[in-house]
C-alpha cells in the first residue's frame, strides 16, 4: 500500500483521468486517481458498455468515491457489479458511498481478499477513522465472494487474474478486449517508490514476481497501475519498473546493514522516484527496525 506522509498532506493536486477504447469492441475504460490532493494515489477504473457499468476498486476517501459516483452517473449507465482487488482500505473504504448512490450494484472481491478485510477492518477503521475525519467511511461494505473467474459487462467478459496463484488476495483484472490490465497493488507507477512493507519475505516479494510475469505473458496493451502520480507510464513499462526495483531491492537487502543504509542504496539506483515515505518506512520493516502493521 502506497504510504504517504501525513504531516504533508497536500490539499491541493492532479486529478488524473485517461480513457482507453478500443474500435473493435463496445467497451471503454476511465481512469480515476486523486494523485497528490488525497492521502493516497489508488487508482479506480469505470469500465463502460452500451448500457452497463463496472467499477474496479473504489477509493479511500469519501470526497473520491464521490466524484466516482458522479464520474459512474454521468454515463447514464447501470452500475451492475464493483470489484474490490485488494485488502487495504484505500481498495475498499469508499464502498459505503459507492452502495448509498447505487444499492443494486453486486459488490465483489475474491474469498481470500474477503478474508483479509474481515481480519483487518476493524484495526484499520480505528488508526485510519481519526485521520481521515469526515472522509472516513460510516461504515465498512464487505464485498460478496466473486463466483467463479469473471464477471460480465453488457456480455463482455472482464477476467480476474491470480485466482489460483500464490497471492490470490492480490488479484488484477483482466479485459481482453481492450487488452488492458488494471494492475492493483502489483503494479506500481514508474515514477513513485513501491510500497515493499507488506512483503517482508523473500517468498513473497517472489511470488510478486510472478505476478508480474504472469501480466506480462497477456501481452496488454494498457496497464494501469495501482497507485501512481501524473505522469507515470499506464503501460508495461510500469510492470518492467516494478520487476526491476524489486530485483534490485533484492540484490541490496543482504548488503546493507540497516534502513539507512537500503534508503541510501535504493536512492542511488532511482533517484528521481517520488514518495520517498514509502521507502523509509518499507527499509525500517525489511530491517527490521520496524513493526508492521501496527
Amino acid at each position: 500500500m502506497f504510504k504517504k506522509s501525513l504531516l504533508t498532506l497536500a490539499v491541493t493536486g492532479l486529478v488524473s483521468f485517461s480513457t482507453f477504447a478500443n474500435a473493435a469492441n463496445t467497451l471503454t475504460l476511465e481512469v480515476y486517481n486523486p494523485g497528490e490532493k488525497s492521502v493516497f494515489p489508488v487508482s479506480s477504473e469505470i469500465v463502460s458498455g452500451p448500457h452497463e457499468v463496472a467499477l474496479i476498486d473504489a477509493q479511500f476517501q469519501r470526497n473520491d468515491a464521490q466524484e466516482l459516483v458522479k464520474k459512474i452517473k454521468a454515463t447514464g449507465k447501470k452500475l451492475t457489479t464493483v470489484y474490490i482487488s485488494h485488502s487495504d482500505p484505500d481498495f475498499y473504504f469508499g464502498l459505503d458511498v459507492i452502495k448509498a448512490a447505487f444499492p443494486e450494484a453486486n459488490i465483489i472481491a475474491s474469498p481470500e481478499t474477503i478474508k483479509a478485510i474481515n481480519a483487518t477492518q476493524a484495526g484499520k477503521l480505528a488508526y485510519w477513522g481519526p485521520i481521515l475525519k469526515e472522509n472516513a467511511p460510516t461504515t465498512v461494505i464487505v464485498p460478496q465472494p466473486l463466483q467463479g473467474s469473471s464477471f460480465s459487462i453488457d456480455g463482455q467478459q472482464v477476467e480476474v487474474k491470480g485466482l489460483n496463484g500464490p497471492t490470490p488476495d492480490r488479484t488484477f483484472v483482466w479485459i481482453p478486449s481492450l487488452k488492458a490490465v488494471m494492475g492493483g497493488v502489483p503494479v506500481a507507477g514508474d515514477n513513485i517508490h513501491p510500497w515493499i512493507a507488506d512483503n517482508q519475505t523473500v517468498e513473497s516479494r517472489a511470488h510478486w514476481q510472478q505476478t508480474l510475469e504472469s501480466i506480462k505473458a497477456l501481452k496488454p496493451q494498457v496497464v494501469v497501475p495501482g497507485h501512481f502520480l501524473p505522469g507515470a507510464a499506464q503501460t508495461l513499462e510500469s510492470v518492467t519498473f516494478t520487476h526491476n526495483y524489486l530485483t534490485t531491492l533484492e540484490s541490496e537487502l543482504p548488503k546493507t546493514k540497516n534502513s539507512a543504509e537500503l534508503i541510501a542504496a535504493m536512492q542511488q539506483h532511482y533517484p528521481k522516484l517520488q514518495d520517498g515515505s514509502s521507502l523509509e518506512l518499507s527499509a525500517k520493516v525489511l530491517k527490521g527496525e520496524m513493526k508492521w502493521p501496527q
